[in-house]
């Protein structure tokens, strides 16, 4: 844990530590970590933290015009600095597509998800006919949990009216998406959103379309590859969930995680990069700052917004 100018606060995340600046703001650093099935995986994932915090970084600012964002600077490659907002206690899941952990649901039968109803005769990463909300909750610690709009708003998680305006925010975000991505030739297949507010203003909190919320398709050959019933190209997260699945690793009691060798950890970072050239089209720069001079720029920028 660092010390910071102003500090008064601190939260380690599975991927990010989180500073509270005085009362009003946070400095989150997103660090190389990488976890699956809500474990931590045991080695970094080299330049992970700038994909992630760059790509954010452009999102925020692309759709700030939707909805106010925690975002006030990035001053480093791995760090946002922000609004410190009351958080809401629950993820906006957005799908277009029945892939991943909804098409796990599917596939074993069931044909609700957090209590919006699936239709029949659908085939893995068909698109729905209209994006589809399936919230969970927001876990500290072990699994985040699907719930429904109705239990979330009896239990008082969230308000009727907060609620019903944050799932507006949700899908314009992911209709803003889904217009970028379909710019640089991808698909936005589905994503996460994090929401907060100061006073009665709600605001965008945490990453926006990076590959640790997000799950993009390949537009080019996606019609052919869903008719010959053939495996989507995909830039996303998924491949190292496959990865550990296919090593016998689902994060349950009594599970391993497999090795991860040089090899596997360099073909994550090439991914991760990857997916940064393909979703903001701009040439990835890895940028590597000596401890001393990461250190005077992030107290710097500390010190400006604490002024």
């Amino acid at each position: 844990m660092l010390q910071l100018p102003h500090q008064t606060g601190y939260y380690k995340g599975k991927v990010r530590d989180v500073y509270t600046i005085g009362t009003k703001h946070l400095a989150m650093i997103v660090s190389d970590r990488i976890s699956a099935f809500d474990v931590v995986l045991p080695r970094p994932i080299p330049f992970k933290g700038q994909v992630l915090n760059q790509i954010a970084a452009i999102n925020l600012d692309a759709t700030k015009d939707i909805i106010p964002n925690w975002k006030i600077s990035s001053p480093l490659p791995n760090v946002t600095i922000g609004l410190k907002c009351d958080t809401y206690p629950v993820e906006m899941v957005v799908r277009g597509h029945l892939t991943g952990h909804a098409w796990r649901t599917y596939k074993s039968g069931l044909r609700e998800l957090c209590g919006v109803k699936l239709p029949e005769g659908m085939k893995e990463n068909d698109p729905f006919e209209q994006p589809i909300i399936t919230p969970s909750t927001k876990a500290h610690e072990g699994h985040d949990e699907d719930i429904s709009r109705e239990e979330i708003i009896s239990r008082g998680l969230v308000s009727e009216n907060e609620y019903s305006r944050i799932e507006q925010y949700a899908l314009a975000l992911f209709e803003r998406g889904r217009q970028m991505a379909n710019d640089r030739n991808l698909i936005l297949v589905d994503t996460k959103y994090e929401f907060g507010h100061i006073g009665d203003v709600i605001y965008l909190i945490d990453e926006i379309h990076t590959p640790d919320s997000s799950r993009y398709f390949y537009k080019e050959g996606f019609e052919e590859r869903q008719r010959n019933g053939e495996a989507q190209k995909q830039l996303s997260k998924e491949f190292v969930r496959e990865w550990l699945m296919e090593n016998g690793f689902q994060g349950k009691e009594g599970q391993q995680v497999p090795e991860m060798t040089d090899m596997v950890v360099k073909s994550i970072s090439d991914r991760y990069i990857e997916l940064f050239e393909n979703v903001t089209g701009q040439k990835f720069i890895k940028e590597q700052l000596g401890e001393a001079n990461w250190m005077k720029k992030l107290n710097d920028a500390i010190n400006e917004v604490s002024s």
